[in-house]
């Protein structure tokens, strides 16, 4: 009896074994779902779907933040940018303080009622003499349209038409942007408030319908002010007003 037992105990030991060693021998591989929201992570969690969306906004949110500050000539500009370096569209923010009208120190051979624009650092400065000048916050030509060069204001213009030229229209076009054939001036149209032509060319010292642009290059050349700014730059020059951009 006694003998019998033993065996049964040695028995049920191996086969136990057996079947551990099955169990654990050769384990199933791993396989974990890309879908963020699948059931097992939403049980986990507790939370459904959320955790996808969270990490969905802080990555946007760490993109938007991204900034490159340049500095020329003492002055900082700040410019948002991707993470590979690449300068982005502006978006609907705050204006920067330093992009607003104020009075600043300005050596200069040019005479009082000259303006002149920094494309580089975004500038308008009309020169008022004894080493002051007015200076505004302006956007200008993207890459691919800047330019310099010295006019002078040939006419003004409140609220004016905007027909865009020929070539802006097939190019936007080309992009899938249809543009209008002219519009009539008020606060929708992009010359906003007031317009600057220069010389026979088809640049303008304009207002603008996206004022969140100051301080960026966005524009096919023309440069735009807020129109707050330009109304006052139009009411403080003259037709025949010298413009030197460089």
């Amino acid at each position: 009896m006694l003998i019998r037992t033993l065996l049964a105990a040695v028995l049920l030991s191996t086969t136990t074994v057996a079947h551990a060693n099955d169990r654990y021998g050769s384990r199933p591989p791993v396989i974990v779902s890309p879908d963020l929201t699948a059931p097992w992570l939403m049980q986990l969690t507790g939370e459904g779907a959320q955790p996808a969306a969270n990490t969905r906004r802080i990555i946007q949110r760490q993109r938007v933040e991204q900034r490159r500050v340049i500095r020329r000539d003492g002055v900082a500009r700040v410019e948002q940018v991707s993470a590979t370096g690449q300068a982005q569209r502006p978006v609907r923010s705050k204006l920067d303080p330093m992009y607003l009208p104020q009075i600043v120190s300005y050596d200069s051979k040019h005479k009082a009622g000259t303006i002149v624009i920094d494309t580089n650092n975004r500038f308008l400065y009309l020169v008022m003499g004894d080493g002051k000048a007015r200076r505004y916050g302006v956007g200008v030509g993207k890459p691919g349209f800047e330019w310099a060069g010295t006019h002078t204001v040939t006419r003004k213009a409140e609220w004016p038409r905007w027909t865009p030229p020929k070539e802006m229209v097939a190019r936007e076009a080309a992009k899938g942007h249809y543009l209008p054939a002219s519009m009539e001036g008020g606060p929708e149209n992009p010359l906003g408030s007031r317009a600057m032509y220069l010389g026979s060319t088809l640049y303008r010292i304009h207002g603008t319908n996206a004022p969140w642009t100051i301080g960026y290059a966005v524009s096919s050349g023309c440069i735009r002010m807020r129109n707050e700014d330009v109304v006052d730059l139009y009411e403080r020059v003259k037709v025949g007003t010298k413009v030197i951009v460089i």
